[in-house]
């Protein structure tokens, strides 16, 4: 039975043991401890990842970076040390998280970490395959063998080792960051940082500030200069998810940055030079925007030098089934359980749902139908979902989906209190009230057509 263990390094007690029940829930060994020197007491190389907080009393998380030298290191952070973070991977920290996070982020942001620290291990004692378009490829986890898929990996061989801006377009939930990702990963920057940052994650407030960096007294509480994530990603690759939500002014200054190849940093009058690759992704269709002044054309022709289209789950046939394969492996593995076999019901249930949501729908269906599975056979009913679903798009006009109504409350329930408290709360106050993440709250948002109010500038 497979069992990774995990080091949480916290102080807080609150949230180290929130963490240690969560990794539990999800199959994993966990052993905590409050501080680096907490830490010390156990053989760091025993662990298949360490989660640790950058801020600890006594030695920084970072510490542990070179006392795990070869154990994977999560560092947790908030938005205001983002930068910190970010440093810290430049230290050899293999990823960080943001807080506050939700809990699926964390569970697949451990689960890739271990599942790649698993890969290379491996890739040690065999022979690298040859690389196949029809597979999984190990070094990006895109699954596919659709004709639109290999095209995107033919199109991805063929820009990977360049310097070209791409604009990667798709639904949400269907894997945009993977192919940023592999782009970064088959190119010369490989061994340079890749900074990721989700443009609606971010208060409007602060956007200009965390991208590009600001110097003392630019404003109010700005007590020290700091960089920005775009100097952070120098010599290596920036990736702006949801790069539609980017305010105008932020807007100005990245087409500074494509133009002329530097930054200046809010409230300096000094431009410095940056060696970046930009890689932007959407589902909102910038074109559109443009024209209606919500997003500046000249960024919008900068950025499009090379497109490329990840279809949505429903274009890609039988690719679902290949995927749902996967995806019920890792579940099972990393809960470890036997694997779990589809019925031959269940798998005409995947091929014809419509996955509104995606490949992130069909992970959670997966998850949710292993926990509940009480034999190795995955029922229909197990994936929870609802097979009278369609598209929004397929939906007569008029006509409202009464057939679950618990759903429609829940996100009633969420329409009403955003519309009601939006003007009074920030973002990050509606988000903490709602219990879920800015990120989360921010994609109900969009699934609900709940416009974030922009403050004015």
């Amino acid at each position: 039975m497979h069992q990774d263990h995990i080091l949480v390094v916290e102080d807080e007690a609150v949230i180290r043991s929130s963490l240690r029940r969560l990794l539990t829930r999800n199959g994993y060994t966990v052993t905590e401890a409050e501080s680096v020197a907490d830490a010390r007491q156990h053989d760091l190389d025993s662990f298949a990842l360490i989660v640790s907080d950058l801020r600890l009393p006594g030695e920084p998380g970072t510490e542990m970076i070179r006392l795990a030298s070869n154990t994977p290191v999560l560092i947790m952070t908030s938005y205001a040390s983002l930068r910190s973070a970010v440093d810290s991977m430049k230290m050899g920290a293999v990823d960080y998280i943001a807080k506050p996070f939700d809990h699926d982020e964390m569970v697949q942001s451990v689960t890739t970490i271990i599942s790649r620290s698993r890969e290379k291990a491996n890739e040690t004692t065999r022979q690298p395959a040859a690389p196949s378009a029809t597979t999984e490829n190990v070094e990006t986890g895109i699954i596919g063998d659709s004709e639109a898929m290999l095209d995107l990996f033919r199109r991805i061989s063929k820009v990977s080792p360049t310097n070209a801006t791409v604009l990667i377009q798709g639904e949400s939930g269907t894997g945009k960051e993977l192919v940023a990702r592999a782009l970064h990963e088959n190119s010369q920057r490989r061994d340079a940082p890749m900074i990721s940052v989700n443009c609606a994650a971010i208060p409007e407030t602060l956007i200009e500030s965390e991208l590009f960096g600001h110097e003392k007294g630019a404003f109010t509480g700005a007590t020290a200069a700091r960089n920005g994530l775009v100097e952070a990603a120098d010599k290596g690759t920036l990736f702006l998810d949801e790069i539609g939500e980017l305010p105008l002014e932020a807007q100005a200054r990245l087409l500074r940055v494509l133009q002329e190849g530097e930054i200046r940093r809010v409230g300096s009058v000094q431009s410095q030079k940056v060696d970046v690759r930009l890689i932007a992704a959407t589902h909102r269709n910038l074109k559109q925007l443009a024209r209606e002044g919500l997003f500046r054309e000249d960024l919008y022709y900068r950025l499009n030098v090379v497109e490329l289209h990840l279809p949505p789950l429903r274009d890609r046939g039988q690719d679902v089934i290949l995927i749902a394969d996967a995806l019920l492996a890792r579940t099972c593995e990393r809960m470890g359980i036997e694997k779990k076999l589809f019925t031959p019901e269940t798998l005409d249930t995947i091929s014809s749902y419509p996955w509104p949501g995606n490949v992130r729908e069909l992970e959670n269906a997966m998850e949710r139908a292993v926990i509940l599975c009480d034999d190795e056979m995955i029922t229909p009913d197990l994936l929870g979902i609802d097979t009278n679903t369609r598209l929004p798009s397929d939906r007569p006009a008029g006509n409202s989906d009464d057939d679950n109504p618990d759903e429609l409350s829940l996100e009633d329930y969420f329409q009403r209190f955003v519309l009601e408290h939006q003007k009074q709360m920030t973002e990050t106050e509606l988000a903490q009230k709602l219990g879920i993440s800015r990120k989360c709250l921010w994609e109900r948002r969009q699934r609900l057509g709940i416009p974030r109010k922009k403050s004015a500038s």
